[in-house]
């Protein structure tokens, strides 16, 4: 579960990391059968680009999970024009779809990116385009590459032009340190939002992507904040005595359910954001804790241990009774709506086990997807393909990803400090 107290906490607002270092991936599952595809390096005109573009595009399909990008070592060929395609060629080598493409420096430190795809066996080109990039966000607009080649091919939106948030610990001198993080859906590009001495935790995403709610001790007492990824602004959204945490935002951005223990017991409370309205949803003698929007944002799954152990219960956001949803295992915490609502993912514990698990909604059927002992913290990828978490390994945090059916893994580690509280974005919403 989501911790929601903690000690004080002393707040630098977005400075430059000590452990402000890209998260490394390393695929510890592949998938068999997964769809082989060529990304041949994308030809120069001008200046080189800093970024590897069709490196960074063969990189993300990669960890999708769904495509076996060719070794550039095994390619036959490096065409970057129609008609130096040969679809024979590549029909031999066993390679469904091809990407080419080329990378035009222009003036003021500005370039084009062009690039086609291919259906080797039908010898026709399914897209291209032509896109504008700066020095500042080549890898940004390969990511974008990525996602349009994966939605034509997989029928799906990509996620890979979107970003999480994380909390990274260290010991430094003696002494405890925490930063919030940002960083590419890769782990690319890490910046730090706030830096603290003690424990930072449950960052959540507002549904434009441009805020971050979270909770800190910086007054003695759990607050939570809203505060602005651009600007750095921020301002105080709940700081009543006892418990006040557990922050989750309503899909149209114009509240948030959060955990509140101002009337004694820990509740689930929902906070208009234009008027700070505030109305009680749960009166039970357990707590209840771990609240989240459903994404069409007429019901809330929260976590309460009002049967004698954490489970999930299921209520309309404008109150009214609660219905239990999990019932296998001793522990069901921590859930996370799919993006289209059908499933959850959660922490699901047994025999002293931890791990992430989902729920199909309809169908009641829960699939364990992780293979840890202490996994927590699940959230969707905005397409609903991957699933990422929090982990340890060699007794050191660190952040895993799986796909929605288990099939495909992933670890994201720093060479120091443990990561934790990992949050996936939304969707941009310049798609």
């Amino acid at each position: 579960m989501k911790k929601i107290w903690l000690s004080i906490v002393t707040v630098v607002l977005c400075m430059p990391g000590w452990l402000q270092a890209a998260l490394t991936i390393e695929i510890t599952q592949g998938i068999e059968g997964a769809v082989p595809i060529a990304v041949v390096p994308f030809a120069t005109i001008g200046q080189p680009a800093p970024e590897n573009v069709a490196q960074i595009i063969a990189a993300d399909l990669a960890r999708s999970g769904r495509f076996a990008p060719t070794a550039e070592q095994d390619l036959i060929a490096r065409p970057s024009e129609v008609a130096q395609v040969r679809f024979q060629d590549w029909r031999t080598l066993g390679v469904d779809s091809l990407v080419i493409g080329k990378v035009e420096s222009l003036a003021g430190g500005q370039y084009r990116v062009q690039f086609r795809v291919f259906d080797v066996f039908r010898a026709r080109q399914l897209t291209g385009y032509s896109l504008p990039a700066s020095a500042d966000n080549l890898r940004h607009v390969a990511h974008r590459i990525a996602d349009i080649i994966y939605e034509q091919l997989t029928g799906e939106p990509g996620a890979f032009a979107t970003r999480i948030a994380y909390v990274i610990s260290e010991s430094r001198n003696g002494e405890k340190q925490y930063q919030l993080q940002l960083a590419d859906s890769d782990g690319y590009n890490p910046s730090t939002l706030l830096t603290s001495q003690q424990p930072l935790m449950s960052p959540a995403w507002s549904p434009d992507g441009r805020r971050l709610a979270y909770v800190s001790f910086e007054k003695g007492r759990a607050s939570i904040f809203v505060q602005d990824i651009g600007t750095g602004q921020r301002s105080e959204l709940a700081s009543f005595a006892g418990i006040n945490g557990a922050p989750s935002w309503s899909p149209d951005g114009r509240s948030m359910v959060l955990t509140l223990s101002r009337d004694g017991n820990p509740e689930i409370y929902r906070l208009q954001l234009n008027d700070k309205k505030l109305t009680r949803l749960t009166r039970s003698a357990g707590i209840d804790t771990e609240p989240v929007f459903a994404p069409d944002g007429s019901s809330i799954v929260f976590t309460s241990d009002r049967g004698g152990s954490p489970q999930l219960y299921r209520m309309p956001v404008a109150g009214g009774r609660a219905q239990r949803v999990t019932f296998e295992g001793s522990y069901n915490a921590s859930a996370d709506f799919s993006p289209d609502g059908r499933s959850l993912a959660l922490v699901h514990g047994e025999g002293g086990r931890y791990q992430i698990a989902t729920l199909d909604l309809d169908t009641r059927l829960l699939r364990i997807v992780s293979d840890g002992r202490l996994d927590e913290s699940p959230s969707y990828a905005p397409n609903g393909s991957m699933i990422i978490y929090a982990t340890e390994t060699g007794r050191r945090g660190v952040l895993a990803a799986v796909s929605s059916d288990g099939r495909f893994r992933q670890q994201f580690s720093l060479r120091e400090g443990n990561v934790r509280e990992p949050v996936w974005s939304p969707m941009p919403k310049s798609r």
